[in-house]
């Protein structure tokens, strides 16, 4: 969806050379199977989206592995600035109503969270090498979480099942839609000042899960929530909104499905 938003809208004030192992892109390259291409270089900032997600087969354990190789390439071509894609699963589950702040510890509840935890940790050799390394502790994007997920997965004609809580209301997270954070990565690229280690990175305000599917069409219904389900999952994104001047809409779950439907289906 990134992709597909950069070649309708390319950043603006910069030039974007996109990597990848396969389909259309600038530059190919495998960082678990080769060193990176020595032909490209003269990069200010390198942007590592790269990951293992769950429910692929793979070896979650290789998100350290790639950030290893990108740390690897951007010092080798002397890039100052690298951004890394992390996850808010670093922090686990919150009690009660906080939202998670990037000085909050580290608690991964799966192996996915443990992962992206340990692929942050490799980065501090490299930042007393002079790299500035932040990892973006990204929340939910709408139309690439389990929400759209689970609703593309059901069959014809079957509901969708939200979780329906003790005060009456579903769950609430932390979304972004994938247009606004295009933008933001493009912000964080340019800024002109040293990025902290860590920025959460979601739109300001956290949504509910059923306005977003409402605002999809999804046909859905509501389930007694389990005693191990989490109602409330949130970021505080206050250190990013210094960083990226957001608008009212990006908060706006419709706002989030016109983006995810513009780029699901380009044409």
């Amino acid at each position: 969806m990134l992709a597909r938003h950069w070649d309708v809208e390319p950043p603006k004030r910069a030039e974007l050379l996109r990597q990848s192992r396969w389909g259309a892109a600038e530059i190919r390259w495998d960082p678990l199977r080769s060193p990176f291409p020595r032909q490209h270089g003269g990069f200010s900032c390198f942007i590592g989206l790269a990951g293992i997600v769950p429910g692929t087969g793979s070896d979650l354990r290789l998100n350290r592995d790639l950030a290893e190789a990108i740390l690897h390439a951007a010092h080798d071509m002397g890039v100052a600035r690298v951004l890394l894609s992390s996850s808010s699963a670093v922090y686990g589950a919150a009690k009660g109503r906080h939202a998670f702040r990037e000085e909050d510890p580290p608690g991964p509840r799966n192996a996915y969270g443990e992962a992206k935890s340990e692929m942050e940790a490799v980065c501090a050799p490299w930042r007393t090498r002079g790299m500035e390394i932040c990892c973006l502790r990204i929340g939910n994007v709408c139309g690439a979480d389990m929400l759209f997920t689970n609703s593309s997965r059901a069959a014809a004609g079957e509901m969708l099942h939200i979780d329906r809580f003790d005060d009456g209301t579903g769950p609430e997270r932390s979304y972004i839609g994938p247009a606004t954070l295009a933008r933001v990565i493009e912000t964080l690229a340019r800024h002109p000042a040293p990025l902290p280690e860590t920025l959460n990175l979601a739109a300001p305000e956290p949504v509910a899960m059923t306005d977003l599917a409402s605002a999809a069409d999804m046909r859905w219904t509501w389930k007694l929530a389990p005693a191990s389900a989490l109602q409330r999952i949130t970021l505080d994104c206050g250190r990013l909104a210094k960083l990226h001047s957001f608008t009212a809409s990006d908060s706006d779950p419709v706002e989030m499905v016109r983006q995810w439907l513009r780029l699901r289906d380009p044409k």
